[in-house]
């Protein structure tokens, strides 16, 4: 007899769980279809455990043998397998195959989400019943009711005045409407074509309808992936007008699929930009192409890239593989009609002014490094003659390789660099300079010349770490390199240097060195400081070629307290420091138990013998105004202080050896806590005509957000041109957000005093619905607030 009661009250709880899991998942449509935040598929006792053991507790239970009927009543709790019920009465009828369970019917399935209704009435093979005044509370905060659902013929589950949110009630006020919602008459959901539903569905914001539809159709929580229409979005440009962009998503299978958009410009007609994706065992791979013909060619500026096609289009590919755990490989190109159509239309992922086209092959071990890359440089400018881009190298390829050996070797480290670079430019890369302020172009710099370049470096490096009685810490370093130059490239015409114009060339650098520093523990009551003093030198033979071969990866070039301590301060392999060098300088950092901390470097560097490096002509004149041209190189120095309130300071300075007058200098000074963000730096740059920049360079750039309330925000930020007296850039912007919508609108500007033509401002906005969908317009961003 007790078998008989647990395998009846067996069905009843599955046939109770079941039927309450199908309503769950048939109203849970919206979501799932907009976010899959929440899968209410998973709401089914199929995902119960065989072996679990089922919890019946209740003030009756009463078993009429007569009637064929269970009846449990008072306070009726059920667990089992996780979920978990709770109701006044539950009542099974075996010879009407009826389950009817009334009175606050709470039930809490395993993830976390809970479902109430006042009465569910079903049928034990699920076929067909109903549900009344069924509230639905997700772990994600999202909220479904609707005032009865009822199943039919096993296949349709009906849910009548249907409502969902994702906004919280009002603590104080909750009789009022939420934020916004969406409501439909009825939510149709079809377990054969699992699609739903949503007829006379209408969004409301505020309580207010803002839109309705007829009828829409979704794919139900079932279907990850759907083919369908997605959200549209909005833009706007001078030249081609307001666009909307409609997008359809296509499925093909679970490993292919494509977006195809269609963008109605007011001022231009339409533009078509599809992308096919597919996805494989090892990686993804994707195609895109987009193309118009422009309606109105004549509104962009004449001579331009824009207005002298009225066909455009481009075809871009994407791609990441991985060949195994240690090797990858990948691509990233786009071909284009002309060089500026991306940039125009704004195509996401493809508009910056310089695409880098680029193919790879990397390798990374435990303790060693490889990596292969080509690259082309699309500048995307209005230039119909490509002028920029002619003048960018074509990569093809640049390999690098790192080595470090497994073992010590005498006690130190051994480590290797290998390095080839082969490179072509259609147009040489000139620019020419004022130095003198006179009116009169006196200067040319190379950043690149027309022709081939090949070179193959490679360096070996030992060091190993001493430690002398008292704590001094010495670090010997022996280093070998060794160049190999390939040369077929146009000779400088307007260069005052020397020029090697050989088609071949090699150079060595042999290095010497040696590393002393002595760490300083200095401990009070209340303080812990550590003081460094840190003291380098090299010796090795003069640069060869020094500022005679062409300079490609090594024209960026800054000297400050970062670097103070490099080896080899140039950024790249096309030049190398050379010449006896000695680096001097302490490092310091403490804090105080109160939260303050402390940090700083400063020193200097010296030339002690043999050829500077950086005082010779080059042909970038890399090395002009750097602060190591001379013997005693300038000062370089960062300090920074962060106190326990949020407030901090920092600086990077370079002063002149001779006077100390600021020659480089960037202070930052931050404020950040629960309400308030803000930002305040000044940066200088001294002039430095044989480099390019012919005027000293003051700015004064402020930023910040302030929190007004639980929900409302104020940012903003603005850039002063100390030297030109006038504000080069500045923007203002507000943003609403709680736990179901975001809201932001953003203005920003900037103004060219060289060139009034290149000023601009925009506007930007964002609506976004959580777990519906986002409306944008433009850029939202602003100096790292969103």
């Amino acid at each position: 007899m007790a078998a008989v009661y647990r395998k009846t009250i067996w069905r009843l709880c599955t046939a109770l769980l079941t039927s309450t899991a199908l309503s769950v998942g048939a109203f849970g449509v919206q979501q799932a279809h907009a976010q899959q935040a929440t899968d209410m598929g998973q709401l089914t006792p199929s995902s119960v455990p065989d072996d679990a053991k089922l919890v019946l507790a209740s003030n009756e239970l009463v078993y009429d043998r007569d009637a064929q009927r269970i009846i449990a009543q008072g306070a009726v709790q059920i667990n089992y397998g996780g979920y978990k019920m709770v109701a006044r009465k539950v009542e099974y009828d075996q010879r009407s195959g009826r389950l009817i369970a009334t009175g606050n019917i709470e039930m809490v399935e395993p993830g976390g989400n809970r479902l109430y209704a006042d009465t569910l009435d079903v049928t034990d093979d699920f076929a067909n019943g109903f549900i009344n005044a069924l509230r639905i509370e997700t772990t994600d905060n999202t909220r479904m009711a609707a005032e009865r659902g009822e199943r039919v013929g096993g296949t349709e589950v009906i849910l009548y005045k249907g409502v969902y949110t994702a906004c919280l009630p009002c603590a104080e006020h909750p009789e009022r409407p939420p934020l916004w919602q969406v409501k439909a008459e009825r939510v149709v959901q079809n377990g054969v074509t699992h699609t739903v539903r949503l007829e006379k569905a209408r969004f409301e914001l505020f309580g207010h309808s803002i839109a309705t539809l007829p009828a829409i159709e979704v794919p139900d929580n079932t279907v990850k992936r759907k083919s369908g229409f997605l959200f549209p979005t909005m833009r706007t440009a001078e030249n081609i007008g307001f666009g909307v962009t409609v997008p359809y998503y296509y499925v093909f299978d679970n490993h292919r699929d494509a977006t195809i958009s269609a963008t109605g410009f007011t001022g231009q007609g339409v533009l078509l930009d599809t992308e096919f994706r597919q996805r494989f065992d090892n990686g993804e791979a994707s195609v895109r192409i987009a193309g118009i013909n422009q309606m109105n060619s004549d509104d962009f500026d004449a001579g331009t890239s824009d207005a002298e096609n009225d066909l455009r289009g481009m075809i871009s590919s994407k791609g990441n593989f991985d060949i195994n755990p240690r090797w990858a490989f990948g691509w990233d190109v786009m071909l284009q009609s002309d060089n500026n159509f991306a940039r125009t239309y704004d195509l996401d992922g493809l508009d910056d002014t310089t695409h880098t086209n680029e193919i790879y092959l990397t390798g990374l071990g435990d303790r060693n490094s490889f990596e292969a890359r080509g690259y082309y440089f699309d500048v995307q400018d209005a230039d119909p003659d490509d002028t920029a881009e002619k003048q960018q190298p074509t990569v093809l390829p640049v390999v690098d390789y790192s080595y470090y050996a497994p073992e010590a070797v005498a006690g130190g480290q051994l480590s290797a660099n290998l390095n080839f670079t082969s490179l072509s430019r259609f147009k040489a890369d000139a620019l020419t300079v004022d130095t003198d302020n006179d009116g009169i172009d006196d200067l040319t710099r190379y950043r690149g010349l027309k022709g081939n370049m090949t070179r193959l470096s490679g360096e070996v490096e030992w060091k190993r770490t001493l430690t002398a009685p008292g704590g001094l810490l010495l670090t010997p370093l022996l280093a070998v390199r060794g160049d190999v130059y390939g040369l077929a490239m146009s000779d400088p015409s307007a260069y005052t240097g020397d020029y090697y114009g050989g088609t071949s060339a090699t150079r060595g650098m042999a290095t010497a060195g040696l590393e002393a520093r002595y760490p300083l523990l200095v401990t009070t009551a209340n303080s812990s400081h550590v003081i460094e003093p840190i003291a380098q030198i090299y010796a090795r033979n003069d640069e060869q070629y020094a500022g005679r071969l062409p300079n490609e990866d090594a024209q960026s070039f800054v000297f400050d307290a970062t670097n103070l301590f490099d080896r080899d301060k140039f950024s790249g392999y096309d030049r190398v420091e050379g010449g006896t060098r000695a680096n001097l300088g302490i490092r310091y950092t403490g804090s105080l138990d109160n939260g303050i901390g402390f940090r700083s470097i400063v020193g200097q560097s010296f030339q002690l013998a043999g050829q500077n490096s950086f005082a010779t002509d080059d042909l970038v004149k890399v090395g002009a105004d750097s602060g190591l041209e001379s013997r005693r190189s300038d000062y370089v120095g960062m300090a920074a202080v962060d106190l326990p309130n949020g407030l901090s300071l920092a600086t990077n300075a370079r002063l002149d050896e001779k006077d100390l007058d600021f020659r480089r200098a960037d202070t930052t000074l931050s404020f950040t806590n629960e309400t308030l963000q803000a930002n305040l730096t000044y940066t200088r740059i001294a002039a430095q005509p044989d480099y390019g920049l012919d005027s000293d360079n003051d700015e004064l750039q402020t930023s910040g957000a302030v929190n007004v309330d639980e929900y409302w925000s104020l940012f903003g930020s603005m850039t002063w041109d100390i030297n030109n007296s006038a504000i080069s850039r500045h923007g203002v912007g507000f943003s609403y957000a709680d736990e179901c919508t975001v809201f932001s609108l953003v203005y920003s500007a900037k103004r060219d005093v060289n060139d009034e033509s290149a000023s601009d401002w925009a506007i930007g906005a964002r609506l976004s619905f959580r777990t519906l969908g986002d409306v944008k317009v433009g850029d939202t961003t602003l100096d790292g607030f969103n």
